[in-house]
């Protein structure tokens, strides 16, 4: 289908760089230079964000915090909020650079809002663990908490958010535990085995807004076929029932089988599918109206530039065929950066992922998952957790 879509980009995001780190600004460039090549950039119109003002940024984070971050990007020493940690250690211009990107989430928003474009796409953006008044888990601003508020400031009577992280959306789920207009959806590794922690599926929203959040606790070693089964039993029936206006995703890609940082076994075609999976749920829902954003991913070469030059595809109506070669020229310019490991021929990994059915009573750990995430969520939202067609 084709679809009116914006990428928001600047090379400034660049600068959001802790150094030696897992969340490598090396991620970005490498994405955008591997669609760029692949013609994918010539499909949709490049914005340039503004950076987000304070007045904006209040509307997140408190200004105790904001003078912090401002703090911290001039003293190398600073500690406090969250900050001068390993997760987020202080580096020169944080403040500006954090507001840029939140700004980009802003942007991508507002033009969905608007009705400029049906689709936008912030791949810096998806920081979605920083909270109100720290950083967390590589994040100093929650862009993605912006985002949602300009939607609802822009008119939007109910925004859904799906996070489909290894890590639990979990600042996100904090910032609208309270707020019905605001549901959250995230499907993550347990978090009994990975940070942050949080993301049971007990945890289904605070007073006068129960039901507004949804959480899937994945087993360790999920692979794409458990992770489409749990994601198709859950995610398309709780939306179906919120009704919403726009759709806001956060599509981390830290679920790749060889990523660091977690214990999920998703291929780069398993994660393509759910990329087009929630296109599909925003035509079906919206009218179109998707705003996404990228998230975590530490898998620099392998995983990251080309599962986020996929989301950038689909969201043009251009999907790129995943037995696609890569560009030569983009795999010369990372031997030309000293990358000495296998570098992918290709654009997808050769596997043909599958979704069946999930059915209640189910022994296995993932079953056992899907029936408790649906057991708290869905008689919270009118729905019948045994009843599969649900």
């Amino acid at each position: 289908m084709a679809c009116r879509a914006s990428a928001i980009w600047d090379e400034g995001y660049l600068s959001y760089d802790f150094g030696e780190h897992p969340l490598s600004p090396v991620r970005l460039d490498l994405t955008v230079r591997l669609a760029r090549e692949l013609g994918v950039l010539d499909r949709l119109e490049i914005v340039r964000p503004a950076a987000a003002d304070e007045r904006q940024l209040l509307e997140v984070h408190d200004a105790d915090y904001l003078a912090a971050v401002r703090r911290a990007g001039s003293d190398p020493s600073f500690t406090g909020y969250g900050l001068g940690t390993e997760d987020d250690p202080v580096f020169p211009g944080m403040y500006e650079v954090s507001a840029l990107i939140a700004g980009g989430s802003a942007t991508a928003a507002r033009l969905v809002s608007e009705g400029t474009v049906d689709h936008a796409v912030n791949i810096a953006g998806g920081l979605h663990h920083a909270m109100r008044r720290y950083a967390s888990g590589f994040c100093v601003f929650n862009d993605v908490v912006l985002g949602i508020r300009t939607l609802l400031a822009g008119g939007a009577a109910r925004v859904a958010y799906v996070d489909i992280d290894a890590h639990h959306g979990d600042g996100v789920q904090v910032a609208f535990w309270d707020e019905p207009r605001v549901l959250t959806i995230s499907l993550h590794q347990d978090p009994r085995f990975l940070f942050p922690g949080t993301g049971l599926p007990t945890e289904t929203g605070g007073r006068g807004a129960e039901g507004s959040a949804v959480n899937v606790a994945l087993p360790p070693g999920t692979d794409d076929d458990g992770w489409l089964r749990a994601f198709a039993a859950v995610v398309p029936g709780a939306l179906r029932s919120f009704g919403p206006d726009v759709l806001v995703t956060q599509c981390g890609c830290d679920t790749h089988h060889e990523d660091p940082l977690a214990n999920l076994q998703l291929s780069i075609d398993g994660q393509r599918t759910a990329i087009q999976l929630l296109h599909r749920l925003a035509h079906e829902l919206t009218g179109g109206k998707w705003v996404a954003y990228g998230g975590g991913g530490y898998g620099v070469v392998r995983c990251v530039p080309r599962i986020w030059t996929h989301l950038l595809a689909e969201a043009s109506g251009s999907p790129v065929d995943p037995a696609t070669e890569t560009p030569r020229g983009w795999r010369q310019h990372l031997r030309g950066r000293g990358v000495r490991s296998a570098l992918p021929d290709t654009m997808g990994e050769g596997r043909q992922p599958q979704i069946t059915e999930w059915a209640p009573g189910g022994e296995s750990w993932l079953d056992r998952a899907i029936g408790a995430t649906r057991n708290a969520s869905y008689p919270l939202l009118g729905l019948d957790p045994d009843d599969p067609r649900d």
